[in-house]
């Protein structure tokens, strides 16, 4: 059975079984290199993915979930930023992902992925979050290295430019 979806606004087929992860389709198949494998059961965040702008847990998310509805993954988001500011140039980064450099926020790149999905999920919806409120939306996204200070510090300089 083919399963249309559309992931970072392009269309594709995939003839995987429908309770196949979403992970799978986007790295087996797809070869996305943003979303991982972490721990397969939604807690850790390394799989998320924006369908129609909420972040979701790709590795327990069945692909014939997504049919009809809008994929971005990690590879999609300077494209859903320019979309969502009305650009008429695509950034080369998402200002979380340029934040994240930055501020030198990655050490082993596990909780990458998953990080900068939900900060562009928040400052979507709220483009000068509280330290409090970052903290919050981060729950559920575990970093191995324990950078969170500097995640939150790039999250506040992502804000800057996500609020002009």
């Amino acid at each position: 059975m083919a399963i249309e979806i559309t992931v970072n606004d392009r269309q594709f087929t995939t003839e995987a079984a429908p309770d196949t992860p979403l992970l799978y389709v986007l790295t087996n198949e797809l070869e996305l290199k943003g979303p991982r494998f972490g721990c397969g059961l939604a807690q850790c965040g390394s799989c998320s993915v924006l369908i129609d702008g909420v972040e979701v847990r790709s590795c327990v998310t069945p692909v014939a979930a997504v049919e009809s509805r809008s994929v971005t993954t990690l590879e999609g988001l300077p494209a859903l930023y320019a979309r969502q500011k009305g650009l008429s140039d695509t950034p080369a980064l998402h200002p979380v992902q340029q934040a994240f450099i930055d501020e030198q926020a990655i050490q082993c790149g596990y909780c990458y992925n998953g990080m900068t999905i939900k900060a562009a999920e928040l400052l979507a919806a709220n483009p000068r979050p509280s330290d409090a409120e970052a903290r919050t939306a981060l729950n559920g996204h575990l970093c191995r290295c324990g950078t969170y200070p500097r995640i939150l510090q790039a999250i506040q300089r992502a804000s800057a430019e996500v609020a002009r």
